[in-house]
């Protein structure tokens, strides 16, 4: 396990203080501490452009790291999956000889995933796990592993509703050995696999989250793990909704992103719809632009068409009646005009 960031050098910036990067010159004012980690302390921060989250460490190589993820992220139009990078550059660790590193990215605002859960509702999942499945898909095309999913890096901006992450220290490219994870959301601690950085190693981590947003607590292993995240699952009525999607990612079955998330959306579609819908990319882009006020339907449902919608699409039935017939008595009469020539000539 790599040394808390808490107790390092990297946790020491106070309330007020102003750093300058060493190679850039660039100034930031600390605001206030935002989170901290295995491989760092990120921070709020003032600086030219406007409030931005900084994130220091005493290792410079996690710094580099990170930035590279950041950089290729941009690169491959994922941007959702980790905040815009604006700086990297050193400076002297206060009260102190030593040096650290840090790098300046875009301070994303808004509640955690876990926090929004719960002040929207349970019917908000599948809209924003289908949108992280989506930014999922991208990156591992690029090859790469998030490694580290869990809700306390996601936060939910907008409107519209939009999932975001603020922390790729745990991306690891595929084929390597995951560098950071979370007991909860890891399936080596479940048992379920390998900590080998594939695509199925992140799906997985999904399939936790969406049991994480339910239960609303983290619970420790016990027995046969599989069995008894089947009992947990059984145990909702949301959970089991979805159960024929989360037990195939716990078992590894998916193979990419897009997989799971088409069978996410076809497991919440009401009874009795036909799958040749709209295509399932631009439903979960409506579902998660609908906001979501007191009173209002579950995100992505059909709503009752307005008494001008009925008309239009009466004038419109009745327009198409109009061109058949027309068309029916002009082959009828074409037809008849043939016959009299061939008959009298």
């Amino acid at each position: 396990m790599m040394k808390d960031a808490s107790t390092s050098l990297a946790g020491s910036l106070k309330p007020g203080s102003s750093i300058v990067g060493k190679w850039n010159n660039h100034s930031y004012k600390i605001i206030r501490q935002l989170g901290k980690g295995a491989n760092g302390v990120v921070y709020l921060a003032d600086s030219k452009r406007g409030r931005v989250a900084l994130k220091v460490s005493d290792d410079s190589l996690s710094i580099t790291s990170e930035v590279n993820v950041l950089k290729s992220f941009s690169k491959a139009q994922a941007r959702a999956m980790g905040p815009s990078f604006f700086d990297v550059d050193d400076m002297p660790a206060p009260n102190s000889g030593k040096k650290l590193s840090f790098y300046v990215m875009e301070y994303i605002e808004g509640p955690l995933l876990l926090r929004y859960i719960t002040e929207k509702g349970e019917e908000w999942i599948p809209v924003l796990i289908s949108q992280l499945l989506s930014n999922l898909s991208i990156i591992h095309r690029e090859g790469w592993v998030f490694g580290d999913l869990k809700p306390e890096n996601l936060i939910v901006t907008g409107p519209p509703a939009t999932i975001r992450c603020i922390d790729v220290g745990g991306t690891t490219k595929e084929g390597r050995a995951i560098k950071e994870y979370t007991e909860f959301f890891d399936r080596g601690y479940w048992e379920c696999g390998t900590r080998k950085a594939e695509p199925s190693y992140d799906l997985f981590s999904v399939a936790m989250i969406m049991v994480n947003c339910v239960t609303k607590k983290e619970f420790k292993k016990a027995g046969n793990p599989m069995n008894q995240l089947l009992s947990v699952i059984d145990s909702h009525p949301f959970l089991k909704e979805y159960k024929t999607v989360l037990v195939s990612a716990l078992k590894g079955a998916y193979k990419t992103a897009d997989e799971m998330k088409n069978d996410l959306l076809e497991a919440g579609r009401p009874a009795g719809t036909q799958s040749s819908r709209p295509s399932r990319t631009a439903r979960s882009s409506s579902m998660a632009a609908s906001p979501n006020s007191a009173g209002q339907k579950r995100p992505g449902a059909s709503q009752p068409r307005s008494r001008s919608g009925r008309k239009l699409q009466k004038k419109r039935q009745s327009q198409g009646g109009t061109f058949e017939t027309l068309l029916i008595v002009v082959s009828v009469l074409a037809l008849y005009f043939a016959y009299i020539v061939l008959f009298f000539i």
